[in-house]
């Protein structure tokens, strides 16, 4: 497990939180804001409970989980930034930095599923 990794995924979970925390104060904000921290927190929150995984297959599962809350935590940025909740220039960078974190969660699962499916054979 990369260290630079975990740190990546915690800077991320900061960065939400400094957006939700300039989210309106109103029901859309909260609504948003709550299904927003609670994905994209959990991105990291995962990712560092893989790193303690007792077998290769609970690795690829907790990494699973992983790829589930990125791309949930993409659905609300892009829903966020597509109803003008929040502006769009804004959200562009985190935007860029979810996709990317979703980019290489899939290549760890996909090379990891791989790996499985090798040690079977």
């Amino acid at each position: 497990m990369s260290q630079e990794f975990k740190n990546r995924t915690f800077q991320f979970s900061l960065r939400i939180v400094r957006i939700i925390e300039q989210m309106p104060a109103n029901t859309l904000g909260d609504v948003f804001g709550k299904q927003l921290l609670r994905c994209a927190t959990s991105v990291g929150a995962n990712y560092r409970a893989a790193s303690r995984a007792k077998s290769s297959k609970d690795f690829l599962n907790k990494m699973k989980i992983c790829e589930e809350e990125i791309d949930e935590t993409l659905y609300w940025l892009e829903l966020i930034t597509h109803s003008n909740i929040f502006p769009e220039a804004k959200m562009a960078e985190i935007l860029a930095e979810a996709n990317e974190l979703c980019a290489i969660i899939t290549a760890i699962c996909k090379t990891q599923a791989t790996n499985l499916q090798i040690r079977k054979s």
